[in-house]
Parts: structure tokens; C-alpha cells; sequence
């Protein structure tokens, strides 16, 4: 007898009705029925060639159990989710738990949401949280956390997936904060995370810069012996990196008995994120002495280390031999590195020429490298080159404008400063303030200038004034706001 994974592989090539009925006639005596995944092959070629009544009779043959969760499988709109309903409803299974939660997965898994949900609201009743999870997982993947969030506040029973789903949701969907909300809510109601979750707990601490419940993490992590999870101690050191603890970074990083790439490569990056290079290229050496070989996002990593620190030489030896030696064939974000650093040195002639030699289409990542180096370097016809480009790939991008119109400011060119800013009105676009944030007791604050909305403003002010007093005292010059009022100012 075949292999299943032989005949998923014939199944995929079957060309004729004819071979799909003899595959079929082959499989029903030998079990095949009960494999999900051959179910799902049957039923997707029956649907393909097309003989959608055989498909329809093989959901008839099959345990329904099997046929929903061969049917979840699929992708796009088959339109078998409705027949497997309704033949549900005519057998009197629609009821039951398991069938109910694969149909629903299947209407999600083709983008029915909406049928999906009236399954739902039929079989909620049922109290099943396996239905209940499917549900917030197809409201997840549609993009729509909203609801998903309000599914989950209401479910009369969760379990450790229905938490992990919610949090992995927004921590992927960059709402960390959110992400931390619940995952504290979590704690709360003593539930123990699992592995995802504090995957993605770790993600959104790194994106927020929460050290303190990262720190937790890995507290927990060492409790519970998880030590040997490679991708829990490659989250960890990435958490500490963006938290700006280098120092515990490498702690953990020379902790590790094991390594993976990922591990290396995390470690990298984060040297460069901070900018040292030095540490940065020194742990790539000895990556390859211990004959651990890079991969394409180890060569970005190594590559924004030496555009940081100005290692021009050096950057351009990696890039190099990452084709050379490593055989890795560079992607555009591997282009964008070479010409930020080449951009940063200087060398714009070489940058423009690296640009023109790709075998890809710039992206804005490219032309923004390339107008930032035009700023850097006062070059104005390199940089109204590239907000050409930038406007027509981002058009509602507003630092680009103002990075031109800093290089008409340098060189004083106040009309040209003046049309670039009439341009951005007539285009409805506003210069976005930058925004920072700070860890205090647990709670981010973020800061945006000429924001006073904050509700400790009098606080901060009082201590920024005690500042300037004492910088004063000792003979330098004032550079903090003298009162509230210059402030709110700006």
C-alpha cells in the first residue's frame, strides 16, 4: 500500500475523473477515510476536475467529524462549507460539539466569517469552548480583534488557548499594549501561561519597553526549568536588547547551552540596534569559528552593525562574501543595508549605482536611505530624485517632505522650503511628532511634544525646573524649559 503522503502527492496530480474515482475506490478500503488529510485531498481534487457530486457523496461516506476537519483545511471559497452544513442538518449532527466547531472553522477557513458566527450563535448554547476558541481564531485571522476581544469577554468558560489566542492576536497585530492588559488579567485569574503566551508577552515588552514584566517572564521561565526552549531564551534576549539591557542580553545569550542561528543572529541585531558595531562583528567572527553557519537575516543584522558604526570596508566584505562563500543571494532588504552605509560614508555615487545594478524594483526603504543620505550630505538633486519616488510610493508619508525641506533650509533656499510646505497642505499632511515613553512603577508613559495632556505635567514640570536650577548652579547652560507655560508651548 502507499504512503499517505504518497497519495497526497498523486492526489495533487490527478488530471481525469476517471484516475480520481480509481484513487478513491484504492483508499475507502484501505482506511482512508479515517486520515483527515486524504479526506481533504479527495474532497478538494473532487471539487478541482470538477465532480462536486462526488464530493458531496463522499461527505456522505465519511465519519462527519472527519469530512469538517478535512474541510477546515481548505482555502478560499470552495463553497463545500454550505453543502457540509446542510448535510449536517439533514443527518442531525449540526449539534454536536465537534462537527459544529469544524464547520465553523471551515466557513473561516473560506472567509465566511459571517456564516461562520450564525453557526456559532446556533451552537453557542452548548457552552463548548472549543467553539468558542475556533470563533475568536476566525475573528482573528479577518483581522477583526474587535470582536474577537468581545467574544472573549463574555465566554462563560476559558482555557489557556482562548488567553493565548487573544494576547498572540494583539501582540502580532502591534497593540501591546492591549496585549499586556490582558495577559495581566490573566494572572489575575490564575491561569499559567503556556509557551505562546509568553512568546508573545515577551514581543509586546520588547515593543513597549516593559522591563519589569519582562523580567518576570523570565523569572517564570527559570521556575518552571523552560530553560532548555530555545525560542523562549531567543524571545528573552530579544525583549532585553529593545528594553536597552544589553547587559542581560549577553547574560543570557552566554547562559545558553544550546544555540540555535536565531539565538546568534539575536544577539547581533542587538548589538547594532544599540550601536556596537565592534561587539557586533566580533560575535559573527566567532559564530563562524564555532561553525555556525549565517543565514540572510544574520547578513542584515551584521550589515546594520557596520552601517552604524561607519565600518564602509567592512560592509562591503560581508556583502560580499554572504554571495561568495555563503551562496545567500541578496534580497532588497540586503540592497537597503549596502546603501545605507554607503549612504551614511558618503559614497552616494556608489549607493546610486548599487540601486540601479539591482535586480529589483526600489521600494521605499531604498529611496528614504537615499533622501536621508542626500540630507546627511546636502545633496538636493539626489534627494528630489528620491521624494519623487517616495511620494508615489508613499504619498501620505509626511517625513519624507520634511526631510527635503531640511536640505532647502541648510542651504537657505526659503522658497523652495516655502512651496515644499505649501505642497503638503494642498495635500493634507502634517508633520507627526515623534513620540518616547518611559517605564515607571510598572506603566508606560508616552510623551509627544507639545503634548500637555499628561495628568502629571505640574510633577514633571517641578522636577525638570529642579534640573535647570542645579545645571545652572554648576556654570552650564540651560537647556530644560524654564516654566509649565514653555512647555505647553513647545
Amino acid at each position: 500500500m502507499l504512503w499517505p503522503y504518497q497519495m497526497l502527492s498523486l492526489l495533487a496530480l490527478l488530471a481525469s475523473p476517471r484516475h480520481l474515482l480509481q484513487a478513491h475506490a484504492y483508499l475507502l478500503p484501505r482506511g482512508g477515510h479515517r486520515h483527515t488529510r486524504l479526506v481533504s485531498a479527495l474532497l478538494l481534487a473532487s471539487l478541482r476536475l470538477p465532480l462536486r457530486d462526488h464530493a458531496v457523496a463522499l461527505v456522505r461516506r465519511v465519519h462527519p467529524s472527519v469530512s469538517l476537519r478535512a474541510a477546515a483545511r481548505f482555502r478560499g471559497g470552495s463553497g463545500l462549507g454550505p453543502q457540509l452544513h446542510s448535510l449536517l442538518l439533514r443527518e442531525g449532527l449540526a449539534a454536536d460539539p465537534h462537527a459544529s466547531a469544524s464547520l465553523i472553522q471551515a466557513y473561516c477557513s473560506c472567509g465566511s466569517v459571517d456564516s461562520a458566527r450564525r453557526v456559532f450563535d446556533e451552537t453557542a448554547s452548548s457552552g463548548d469552548v472549543v467553539s468558542w476558541n475556533v470563533m475568536i481564531d476566525g475573528y482573528v485571522k479577518s483581522g477583526d480583534l474587535a470582536r474577537a476581544r468581545g467574544l472573549f469577554d463574555v465566554m462563560p468558560e476559558r482555557n489557556v488557548v482562548s488567553w493565548t489566542r487573544v494576547i498572540g492576536a494583539f501582540a502580532q497585530m502591534k497593540q501591546p499594549e492591549e496585549a499586556i492588559k490582558v495577559f495581566r488579567r490573566m494572572q489575575v485569574e490564575g491561569i499559567e501561561p503556556d509557551g505562546v503566551a509568553l512568546l508573545s508577552v515577551l514581543s509586546a515588552c520588547g515593543d513597549l519597553g516593559v522591563v519589569d514584566l519582562g523580567e518576570w517572564v523570565h523569572r517564570f521561565v527559570l521556575r518552571r526549568r523552560l530553560c532548555q526552549e530555545i525560542r523562549l531564551m531567543n524571545a528573552i534576549i530579544d525583549m532585553y536588547v529593545k528594553c536597552g539591557s544589553v547587559k542581560k542580553a549577553v547574560e543570557v545569550f552566554e547562559g545558553m547551552e544550546q544555540k540555535s542561528i536565531v539565538t546568534w543572529t539575536t544577539m547581533i541585531a542587538g548589538f547594532a540596534l544599540h550601536g556596537l558595531g565592534l561587539e557586533a562583528v566580533g560575535l559573527f567572527r566567532r559564530m563562524e569559528k564555532e561553525n555556525v553557519s549565517p543565514n540572510g537575516v544574520t547578513f542584515l543584522a551584521i550589515l546594520s552593525a557596520c552601517s552604524h558604526v561607519g565600518l564602509t570596508d567592512l560592509g562591503r566584505w560581508y556583502f560580499k562574501i554572504m554571495v561568495s562563500h555563503y551562496k545567500i543571494k541578496p534580497q532588497v532588504e540586503h540592497y537597503g543595508c549596502m546603501i545605507d552605509l554607503l549612504g551614511r560614508a558618503g559614497c552616494l555615487m556608489e549607493a546610486c549605482g548599487l540601486v540601479q545594478d539591482m535586480p529589483f524594483k526600489p521600494n521605499a526603504a531604498i529611496w528614504g536611505a537615499l533622501l536621508a543620505a542626500a540630507r546627511t550630505h546636502g545633496d538636493t538633486e539626489l534627494g528630489e530624485q528620491a521624494l519623487l519616488h517616495l511620494i508615489e510610493l508613499e504619498p501620505h508619508n509626511s517625513g519624507n517632505y520634511i526631510l527635503l525641506s531640511n536640505i532647502y533650509a541648510e542651504q537657505e533656499r526659503w522658497d523652495a522650503v516655502r512651496e515644499l510646505r505649501m505642497s503638503m497642505r494642498d495635500r493634507g499632511l502634517r508633520n507627526v511628532p515623534g513620540a518616547s515613553s518611559i517605564e515607571v512603577d510598572g506603566m508606560v508613559h508616552e510623551f509627544t511634544s507639545r503634548d500637555g495632556s499628561h495628568p502629571s505635567l505640574h510633577k514633571i514640570c517641578e522636577v525638570l525646573y529642579a534640573i535647570n536650577t542645579n545645571i545652572k548652579s554648576v556654570g552650564h547652560i540651560a537647556v530644560l524649559p524654564e516654566s509649565l507655560h514653555e512647555v505647553e508651548e513647545g
